[in-house]
């Protein structure tokens, strides 16, 4: 299940309840409902990948990281389909709060999930897995969370997913800066193939500064306090190490720091906001 960037699909949903508590008393429940939702399409996407990465032979004994071919491909492949199924199931209850105008979104979130591995054209194999985490751990799970809290999705509101999901892009450039070796002799095309470890470290310390950007353009100090130094200072620090040249055990140490950042910014946005409501005080911004 690869728990090291779990902390990826609990951000965007934790972040956007933060955002929501600055305009009024959360919904626990279907806050919960977000998080059992992202966790499983996930660990679905992660399925789908060792399979899909496993079966086309990009996933070889040269890979770094978690261990691959430990269940059999066929086992595998049905824990894709159940675990998505499941992710379906538990999606379709947001259609209660959200109405039928959620439904389109969900679609597009499950073939996200096998997009990004399968298909004509996966994503992750050509040098658009940045993008799709941007897209389904920022801009999605923010802007759906958020809706289901409110029935509306502010401008801002959509410009701090933007941020959230460099934060989670931040994490799958490591990924991809670690296997630069395995994914050039497979033919696996990634930005980090494409640009190399020292070009791989200015885009991680590009993303971290624009995360912050992000976050205060959208929610300014108000909401979000000094909260984006976070990820700008993980985009230094982290751009450094890896622009020395970090070996694939430090490189997956990075990931789960950079994924824990990411974690720990929204948590302790959420925080803040249920200190501040209450007080009684909603810095929404204007």
């Amino acid at each position: 299940m690869r728990l090291r960037t779990l902390p990826v699909s609990l951000g965007g949903v934790i972040a956007a309840l933060g955002m929501a508590a600055s305009e009024g008393p959360v919904d626990w429940l279907w806050g919960g409902v977000c998080i059992v939702f992202a966790v499983l399409a996930q660990v679905a996407s992660n399925f789908a990948n060792e399979y899909f990465d496993g079966r086309d032979g990009i996933d070889t004994a040269q890979r770094q990281g978690p261990a691959r071919g430990v269940i059999a491909p066929p086992a595998m492949k049905r824990a894709t389909i159940l675990t998505l199924l499941l992710a379906c199931a538990i999606g379709l209850l947001t259609l209660l709060r959200g109405g039928w105008i959620l439904l389109p979104a969900g679609i597009a979130i499950a073939l996200g999930a096998l997009a990004y591995s399968a298909g004509p054209y996966p994503l992750s194999r050509n040098r658009l897995g940045e993008v799709a985490v941007i897209i389904f751990f920022g801009i999605v799970p923010v802007c759906l969370t958020y809706y289901l809290q409110t029935l509306t999705i502010p401008l801002w509101v959509f410009i701090c997913s933007l941020g959230i999901g460099l934060m989670g892009a931040m994490v799958i450039l490591v990924n991809n800066y670690r296997d630069i070796a395995s994914d050039s002799a497979t033919g696996k095309r990634t930005v980090s193939t494409a640009v190399g470890p020292q070009g791989s470290a200015l885009i991680y310390c590009a993303m971290g500064q624009f995360a912050a950007m992000a976050l205060w353009i959208g929610g300014g100090l108000e909401t979000w306090g000094f909260l984006p130094l976070l990820p700008a200072a993980m985009g230094f620090v982290g751009s450094m190490l890896l622009y020395r040249g970090l070996p694939a055990p430090g490189a997956t140490k990075l990931l789960a720091i950079t994924a824990i950042t990411m974690l720990l910014t929204a948590a302790l946005l959420l925080l803040n906001q249920l200190i501040l409501q209450g007080l009684g005080y909603y810095p929404v911004p204007a």
